[in-house]
């Protein structure tokens, strides 16, 4: 089985001081870094998600500004591949897809922020695309949302994300967990 990191979106503009700040991003970041050191250590493949949002009003991720780029705590080593992407679906319109099948990955792990947004739109198309898909919780983030006139906690989003796609479209576990797979 030949597996691949999918390191969606951990960029500045949601850190504190960013454009879009998520709850406890810097925690996730660093999960996220334990399972970038254990990739790298096995020799595996590493795919960074940079998300730019090309158009003239946009709120966060705009190309040109520090927000866009990839945070300093998951850098890309030298030799890593960074994809960018427009939508929330990382395998859209980026050649995602190709590039892992053309390397024979079967397998992917994904991580990164949002979980209720680019992170559960990478999973479910990766599942719907016949990989092996995991996520690791501890390595993700979100924000608090609303709807219908109700407030919903990061803690609450990130739990729904994560209950709707375990089992069902992906194996759900902690980063240390599949470092160590």
């Amino acid at each position: 089985m030949t597996r691949a990191l999918i390191v969606v979106d951990i960029q500045n503009d949601y850190f504190p001081g960013g454009a879009y700040p998520l709850a406890a991003p810097e925690a996730a970041a660093q999960r996220a870094g334990l399972l970038l050191d254990a990739f790298r250590a096995s020799g595996e493949i590493v795919v960074h998600m940079q998300h730019v949002w090309d158009e003239p009003d946009a709120p966060f991720m705009r190309p040109g500004t520090d927000g866009v780029e990839i945070h300093p705590s998951v850098a890309p080593a030298e030799g890593e591949t960074v994809l960018r992407k427009a939508h929330p679906n990382s395998f859209l319109d980026t050649g995602l897809e190709a590039y892992l099948r053309e390397r024979g990955v079967d397998s992917v792990v994904v991580c990164g922020m949002m979980t209720a947004m680019c992170v559960d739109a990478t999973v479910r198309a990766s599942s719907d695309l016949g990989f092996e898909t995991s996520v690791a919780h501890d390595a993700c983030a979100t924000r608090d949302l609303a709807f219908g006139g109700r407030e919903v906690s990061a803690a609450d989003v990130h739990a729904a994300f994560l209950a709707a796609l375990d089992g069902s479209y992906a194996r759900v576990a902690s980063a240390e967990e599949l470092a160590d797979a």
